[in-house]
């Protein structure tokens, strides 16, 4: 059988055909392989090179290779945060002619993190709390969208820094299952799961002597389905109101605007005696401030850097002379020529990490506010661009480097 390369855009079998693929998995050699940490998986998974792209390469059977390239495919149609898949290669033969396992092949999420590697140091509570938090809300998602993950657990999610929070993304869909709607029960299915890995993948590090004496493996795992409930309970619930009061409308939709979520549809009843309204939220999405942002600047960041950007891009917009006459796009992007550019590009790149510019960006104005406050004034963007440079990233560097791929 002679190798084949299913894949979606054409310049990545041209890339990916200069890898061993006659090679097992387990045995690439050194010179294609990337060290980056690697969760724990059932199947072989290595990171390579292909181009100037690193790419997660996952041994598996044919079908169910394809299933989840396909699954893969869908989220990345929704909006889903999700690993993006590249490719699916079959017909591996090894040197001697006997088959290998084909391999789903998927773009490798800069700056992200296992979370294993984020136990190379024992984890505070509060970081802890983070984490359930970005898993919540990617369960969330999945689950407006019909989207059954059948595993969720932290083992296969990976974190990306986003302005003090997190941002989870699904880095495993082989036993997820597309609908159109999930109902409670499949739902309450799939947090029981994630309930019980959770805190099965706790007690792990606690054995291991990684997990901070603080942390209940079991309260945790029972936390995630707590923050689940909520969140999901505000995005989808009822709300009755007086008639004419037009205003608690608007504002359940601020709410949800503030949680990060959009109301694409809702459905509003009057009551048969006209003296309450009925509001329902029917389409909610998410990624409120991230639209926003890109609307405005065209860039396109993790939801709480998207937050804290619009912040400052409004705080700075009211100081310009024009701010009442020209359009919010055009004083956006001279905000993006003027401020947020120059001030990433201060930052040498050898000193970044793997942090994106607007996490660089918001750790610059976080600095910028403490240093404010110990001095009791507005020190300015420049002066904090420099302490940060000359104080406190020399002294991450290495814990960056060790934390985080590169």
């Amino acid at each position: 059988m002679a190798l084949q390369i299913s894949a979606t855009n054409p310049e990545h079998p041209a890339l990916l055909l200069a890898l061993p693929w006659q090679v097992p998995l387990e045995e690439w050699p050194e010179e294609y392989l990337v060290p980056l940490p690697r969760g724990i998986s059932r199947h072989v998974v290595r990171y390579a090179r292909a181009g100037d792209e690193v790419i997660a390469v996952k041994e598996l059977a044919e079908r169910p290779a394809l299933r989840e390239y396909e699954l893969l495919r869908d989220l990345d149609r929704l909006g889903i945060p999700a690993v993006d898949p590249l490719a699916v290669v079959t017909g591996r033969v090894d040197a001697a002619g006997e088959p290998l396992e084909p391999v789903l092949v998927t773009r490798h999420l800069g700056g992200s993190m296992p979370y294993r590697s984020m136990f190379e140091t024992t984890m505070r509570p509060a970081t802890m709390h983070r984490l359930m938090d970005a898993l919540a809300v990617l369960l969330v998602r999945l689950h407006l969208t019909g989207f059954a993950w059948g595993d969720c657990s932290l083992s296969n999610t990976l974190f990306r820094r986003d302005a003090g929070a997190f941002a989870a993304y699904l880095v495993d869909a082989e036993t997820g299952d597309l609908h159109p709607r999930l109902s409670d029960g499949q739902r309450d299915y799939d947090l029981d799961l994630a309930r019980v890995n959770i805190s099965g993948e706790l007690l792990d590090l606690e054995a291991s002597g990684a997990l901070h004496p603080s942390v209940d493996p079991i309260e945790f795992g029972q936390e995630i389905c707590a923050r689940y409930h909520r969140l999901w309970r505000e995005l989808t619930r009822t709300s009755v109101y007086p008639a004419g009061k037009y205003h608690y409308i608007e504002r359940r939709i601020r709410r949800l605007n503030d949680l990060g979520f959009d109301v694409a549809e809702m459905q509003i009843e009057s009551s048969s005696n006209g003296d309450t309204v009925t509001f329902v939220p029917k389409v909610v999405d998410a990624g409120h401030h991230q639209r926003q942002l890109l609307r405005l600047t065209g860039l396109d960041t993790e939801e709480n850097q998207a937050r804290r950007l619009l912040s400052d891009l409004e705080s700075w917009m009211a100081t310009q002379e024009d701010s009442t006459e020209a359009r919010p796009e055009v004083l956006a992007h001279r905000w993006v020529r003027q401020v947020f550019r120059p001030t990433v590009r201060a930052v040498p790149v050898e000193l970044r990490g793997a942090m994106d510019p607007a996490e660089i960006y918001h750790q610059l104005l976080e600095h910028r506010w403490y240093l404010s406050e110990r001095a009791q004034h507005d020190i300015g963007l420049d002066t904090a661009v420099k302490d940060y440079i000359d104080n406190i990233l020399p002294r991450a560097r290495e814990t960056l480097e060790s934390a985080e791929p590169e």
